[in-house]
């Protein structure tokens, strides 16, 4: 592919808005400046998604092009909690829990991006004193900051708003200032918070950075898919879990699916669509697509067993021909203690929710009260939702 392709896929695949605009993107791209760019991720959880994996990707595609690419690991932003798409104040998470998340981060990175910067944003954060926050707070007004949708529709529903929370905008915009950093690329519900980076180094250092936002891989309910929704695939996924998930996708998913997740043609995406709009089975597509994600972070041999699998468990009402064992210590227990004891949840609020939804069986049955003990006995097939199972010893 020539540098002419690369800049139009840039431009163009799965970008929502570029800003100041994308005439200002094309023509840095198209001359010879080597361009500094960064992606932050705040460890809020132990796994990156399909939802950071689509902004790594589009970060690959800027460093076919030799530009340089920084990966920001927000351990401190973390800490302060990021608000958007909150409807509450989100429980701050401590030092150790934020560490302890990114510690799996940069071999999950190099899944998809080979070379590039790894910083952490407490470097500096932690070196400021009382006085610098104010400084720096003092390039943003109340009003700047109240116009996030999610904090007008909270006050208006009467919910708090944080100090803390309308402190965070500013202190994500100091990151591009402090890395002086040329651009920055992330998902579209990030775009306030980009935006206030670009703000901010206009103000201190009276220089232009483009942003570009993604589009989000979204469910029917224009939910996005991620550690929230709890409906997120994970780049620790194993292959069963990665094909099943997207197998459970709805059908208006499968050509954003294929535009942000695969490598296909965006002139074949939209033959897939018309193919869509002329009668062609979903299910077809979207075992293509199951294929194709599973390649991506497993292999083509995984991708072909986790689809003659999925057939054998669906198509035919069976199970796995293998079934991972799990020794209990006791044949009592207690169904969230269960679940969470053989990694099927990380909650007892997740837990609660699967088997209150009728997703958590044993033998096929039902367990319909998450209050009293299960007695279990060895051989007996533990299953959360359509693609998990364990077979108790």
């Amino acid at each position: 592919m020539n540098k002419k392709e690369i800049v139009k896929r840039v431009l163009n695949r799965g970008v929502e808005n570029i800003y100041p605009n994308k005439e200002f993107l094309e023509s840095l791209l198209i001359s010879d400046k080597k361009l500094t760019l960064y992606m932050g991720i705040d460890p809020t959880g132990p796994d990156l998604h399909l939802g950071h994996a689509i902004q790594l990707e589009k970060m690959r595609q800027f460093q076919e092009l030799g530009h340089r690419i920084i990966i920001l690991i927000g351990d401190f932003t973390a800490t302060i909690g990021d608000p958007t798409d909150k409807q509450a104040i989100r429980k701050p998470l401590t030092k150790k829990e934020v560490l302890i998340n990114a510690k799996g981060y940069k071999k999950q990175i190099n899944l998809i991006l080979k070379k590039y910067t790894l910083k952490y944003n407490s470097k500096w954060f932690k070196k400021m004193k009382f006085a610098d926050i104010l400084s720096l707070a003092s390039n943003f007004t109340v009003q700047q900051l109240l116009e996030r949708d999610m904090f007008s529709k909270r006050i208006k529903e009467g919910k708090p708003v944080g100090l803390h929370e309308l402190m965070y905008p500013t202190m994500q915009a100091y990151d591009s200032v402090i890395m002086n950093i040329d651009g920055e690329v992330g998902g579209n519900d990030q775009t306030f918070n980009m935006l206030a980076g670009r703000t901010l180094m206009k103000s201190l250092l009276k220089k232009e950075k483009f942003v570009l936002t993604l589009k989000l891989l979204t469910d029917s309910q224009g939910k996005k898919m991620g550690k929230t929704e709890n409906n997120m695939i994970t780049l620790n996924d194993s292959y069963q879990e990665m094909f099943g998930k997207v197998m459970s996708w709805t059908d208006d998913m499968i050509i954003t699916g294929f535009e942000l997740c695969t490598k296909i043609s965006l002139e074949k995406i939209n033959i897939f669509n018309k193919e869509l709009k002329s009668g062609e089975n979903p299910k077809n597509l979207k075992v293509l697509l199951a294929k194709e994600i599973v390649k991506t972070y497993h292999s083509e041999k995984k991708a072909n067993k986790a689809e003659q699998e999925f057939t054998k468990i669906f198509s035919n009402k069976g199970r796995p021909d293998k079934i991972k064992e799990y020794t209990l210590k006791s044949k009592k227990i207690n169904p969230i203690e269960l679940l969470r004891e053989i990694n099927f949840v990380s909650s007892n609020s997740e837990a609660r929710r699967l088997i209150e939804g009728g997703g958590f069986k044993i033998n096929d049955k039902k367990i319909i009260s998450w209050k009293n003990d299960l007695k279990l006995k060895t051989g007996d097939i533990a299953r959360a939702g359509k693609r998990r199972f364990i077979k108790i010893k």
